[in-house]
């Protein structure tokens, strides 16, 4: 479907501003190809699972994936940061479907490594501009009313090794730090309430556990819309990597906004400025200043399959799978583009459509073994339309870090496999 000439680039490499298409790879990306099984298992055959009896009902008293999904786990990229306490691991969202992030793969970002806190010595703090500080234990939050929410939480970061061009050979690499899942927790305002707020009081700072002890300035106005204050997910409790036993959810917003092992909240009049949104969480603009309090999660969209992991085995019927997510609502439309974004076709969106959380679309065409580009861009109910990757560099330069939300393009080749590249403009 292009003729477009394919130029291979290091994964570090820069772009250049010439025409074509620029490309990357990462060596030893698992790919998904099929398995060829055993032909004994296969019809006409009765196979061996047939034969005999399985396992019973205790033998596993916490489900767990069968063994023949045991690929499908969250993976780092180990030259992204000199430590592991402080770094990130990706969702593999080329294996998923729906818009649900299973527990076990929601991406892990740590400031400091996980702090691992019995819930019997948990305590949320409350002080500062307030009417009388308090202290709470988990069971005395569980006594509040309590919600239940999807939502889609994105580190700022998720992309931002693309800013300079095609980097890491992956979805599960270039938008793995995005997760969703159904929270269940206590809305601020209530606790809040519970302790009285002063007149002057416009600023929160939410303070995790952890030894970084994590800390944002929030401004209260968005506390008292649809920040909570969450003890489980997907019905469970919190993993102690997503902030056991309790974090703050704040619907839309930059994942690092959403402090895990939650301990304290400060009530103040003005924002505190600390290390993580000033030399942190920023962004860089072209001539060298930075936009603080860049909040919002602005539409984005990622096609998931095919991708550089989950490349076409074969010409005929195929099935397009994506993601799109916006922070300030719902998704209203999702495109999709076999020709690098000149030609535009609308997706299906199936499953549930909440604000502020994943919506999962598909595309269902024929493969005719033809190279492809694919991009996919989405709108959102305020109209907002995603961009491309080079809009997006027009104002903010080369050199930023948070917030790439630009459509994203993967070559097709005529082999079925999949390449991260960008159309060059």
């Amino acid at each position: 479907m292009s003729n477009n000439k394919v130029n291979k680039a290091t994964r570090r490499g820069f772009l250049a501003g010439t025409a074509g298409v620029i490309g990357t790879g990462l060596a030893g990306l698992p790919g998904r190809r099929a398995a060829a099984g055993s032909a004994a298992n296969l019809p006409p055959n009765i196979p061996d699972a047939s034969k005999a009896l399985g396992d019973g009902v205790d033998a596993r008293a916490y489900g767990s994936p069968s063994e023949f999904e045991k690929h499908v786990v969250r993976r780092n990229v180990a030259w992204l940061t000199a430590t592991t306490e402080s770094s990130v691991n990706f969702t593999p969202l080329h294996e998923l479907d729906g818009i649900v992030t299973p527990n076990g793969l929601c991406f892990e970002r740590h400031h400091s490594g996980v702090a691992e806190i019995d819930p019997a010595d948990y305590r949320l703090m409350i002080n500062g501009l307030v009417d009388k500080p308090m202290i709470f234990t988990l069971d005395d939050l569980k006594r509040f009313p309590r919600v239940s929410k999807f939502y889609f939480l994105e580190c700022a970061a998720n992309s931002g090794m693309e800013w300079r061009g095609a980097q890491l050979n992956g979805c599960q690499f270039t938008h793995g730090m995005v997760s969703c899942v159904q929270y269940t927790g206590v809305p601020l305002k209530h606790i809040l309430d519970e302790a009285g707020l002063k007149s002057n009081a416009k600023w929160l700072m939410p303070e995790g556990g952890d030894a970084a002890g994590m800390n944002r300035s929030l401004p209260l106005d968005k506390a008292l819309e649809d920040c909570f204050i969450a003890f489980k997910m997907n019905g469970e409790a919190l993993r102690p990597g997503q902030g056991y036993p309790a974090r703050l959810v704040v619907p839309g917003w930059e994942g690092n906004m959403w402090v895990k092992w939650i301990r304290r909240i400060e009530v103040g009049d003005q924002p505190w400025h600390t290390r993580e949104e000033t030399s942190k969480y920023t962004d860089l603009m072209a001539d060298g200043s930075s936009r603080r309090f860049t909040w919002i999660m602005d539409a984005k969209s990622v096609i998931t399959s095919p991708s550089p992991q989950a490349p076409l085995e074969n010409k005929g019927r195929q099935v397009l799978s994506g993601l799109a997510w916006s922070g300030r609502g719902k998704i209203q439309r999702v495109d999709v583009s076999f020709d690098g974004g000149k030609n535009w076709r609308t997706a299906r969106i199936d499953g549930p459509v909440f604000s502020k959380c994943l919506t999962r679309f598909y595309y269902d065409f024929a493969w005719d073994g033809s190279p492809m580009l694919l991009q996919s861009r989405c709108i959102d109910e305020t109209g907002y339309v995603q961009p491309s990757k080079h809009e997006l560099r027009r104002v903010r330069g080369e050199n930023s870090i948070y917030h790439n939300n630009g459509i994203q393009t993967w070559h097709v080749m005529k082999s079925g496999e999949v390449e991260n590249v960008e159309v060059s403009g």
